[in-house]
């Protein structure tokens, strides 16, 4: 197994109550970060976040009304990627995930990455990877302001199939502008909606319905073609000569059929959840070892991040089984404090379900959950700043773990 480490930066109480300054905030991630590296964690992830979750509760449909503070300060990976090369010496850099539909759309995404794999490229001895994760993004208020919204009402009956049509144009461009290709949106694949991206045929046909009000037609379409979101003549981003061995980027996308198509402009690796199904996860792999762009080489398991939150408790002064107790109550503090911010209400369920997914316990009871649920050539990302604040017990547990949990594994 490979271990990475996951940085959320989310500035919320945690499950004490306690909110630091956004200074401090920041502060505690740099100290976690030097020390993943000393540890040997092989890459550093950090969530990447845009505008104030606190003031979207105010809007008319709030997505998390219920969260207080922010669910993430990171909102320019590209800016703190440059301070996290500067202050380690091992340790790679990656976004879990940038959204493409913020700040510019797909064109300046792929223009900020070649500007910074240009200057992190300076030093012609650099082998450290910037690992750039993207996705359409988990919560719609931050795209909403950048125009991703509907735009008639076919747009508004099939919003949540149009929302993946505008990620899957998207990655086009970004790929196709990262790989140094000149294109115009006439080079772009159409958005054609049929049966098939629906969930329900209900949902289809409310489409159908639709387009044939707005567009005064006699009879019921198989197809309905969507107007390109991003319409532009020929660009080609700058700089141009940039090493491209310093990028991996990794899609945030449950869609198969995506996944695929990535893969047919450059090679685009695959996060999931340690929640995700065997099954799927096994899928997965099977059709990433088919489908994975050539220049990538052969599919490798630890191609698929998997973020796994970490409660562990190897603390002075304690019996082993007064660990696991304590870790077990921390893990029920936290995930309670998660889904009341989410929700509103701590349902004992959700939480139940959420603590079987993650690892709880001293650490040998860590290892042998590690060896039960994941293959050995898998790679994890280890959250352990999950609603805790508390800067010294993190790093405590990011020690306990690569010191007597990874040793047992090996």
């Amino acid at each position: 197994m490979e271990f990475d480490v996951f940085f959320s930066i989310c500035h919320t109480p945690d499950a004490n109550g306690n909110t630091p300054e956004e200074d401090r905030m920041f502060s505690n991630f740099f100290e976690q970060l030097e020390l993943a590296d000393k540890l040997g964690y092989k890459i550093a992830w950090v969530a990447q976040a845009h505008l104030s979750t606190e003031i979207q509760k105010l809007n008319s449909k709030p997505v998390v009304p219920h969260w207080n503070g922010e669910i993430g300060l990171c909102t320019d990976f590209f800016q703190l990627a440059h301070h996290m090369f500067s202050k380690t010496k091992n340790i790679e850099v990656g976004s879990a995930v940038m959204s493409l539909l913020c700040n510019g759309g797909p064109i300046g995404a792929a223009e900020r990455i070649g500007a910074f794999c240009t200057l992190h490229g300076l030093n012609k001895s650099e082998k450290r990877r910037l690992h750039i994760g993207f996705s359409s993004g988990r919560f719609e208020f931050m795209a909403k302001p950048y125009g991703i919204v509907p735009r008639d009402s076919v747009e508004e009956v099939s919003w949540k199939v149009i929302r993946t049509q505008i990620f899957r144009e998207a990655s086009e461009i970004f790929l196709r502008l990262i790989n140094g290709e000149v294109i115009s949106s006439n080079d772009i694949s159409e958005t054609i909606l049929t049966a098939d991206l629906f969930k329900t045929e209900d949902d289809w046909k409310c489409a159908q319905h639709e387009v044939m009000k707005r567009d005064n037609l006699e009879s019921v379409p198989e197809k309905i073609k969507i107007e390109q979101r991003y319409k532009f003549e020929q660009i080609k981003t700058i700089p141009q000569n940039w090493n491209r061995n310093l990028l991996n980027l990794v899609i945030g996308s449950h869609d198969p059929n995506l996944q695929t198509q990535v893969n047919k402009w450059r090679p685009v690796q695959v996060f999931n959840l340690s929640i995700t199904q065997p099954k799927i996860i096994e899928e997965t792999h099977q059709r990433m070892s088919q489908n994975y762009h050539e220049d990538g080489g052969p599919w490798k398991r630890n191609m698929m991040p998997r973020t796994v939150m970490i409660f562990i408790n190897e603390e002075e002064g304690l019996t082993d089984s007064e660990k696991s107790l304590s870790a077990m109550e921390e893990a029920n503090l936290a995930l309670g404090s998660y889904w009341n911010a989410l929700e509103g209400t701590v349902d004992p369920e959700k939480v139940s379900n959420a603590a079987n997914n993650a690892v709880i316990g001293n650490a040998s009871e860590i290892a042998k959950q590690l060896k039960e649920r994941f293959h050995q050539d898998d790679k994890i990302m280890c959250w352990f700043d999950f609603f805790n604040h508390d800067s010294e017990r993190v790093c405590r547990n990011m020690t306990a773990f690569m010191e007597k949990v990874v040793p047992e594994l090996e």
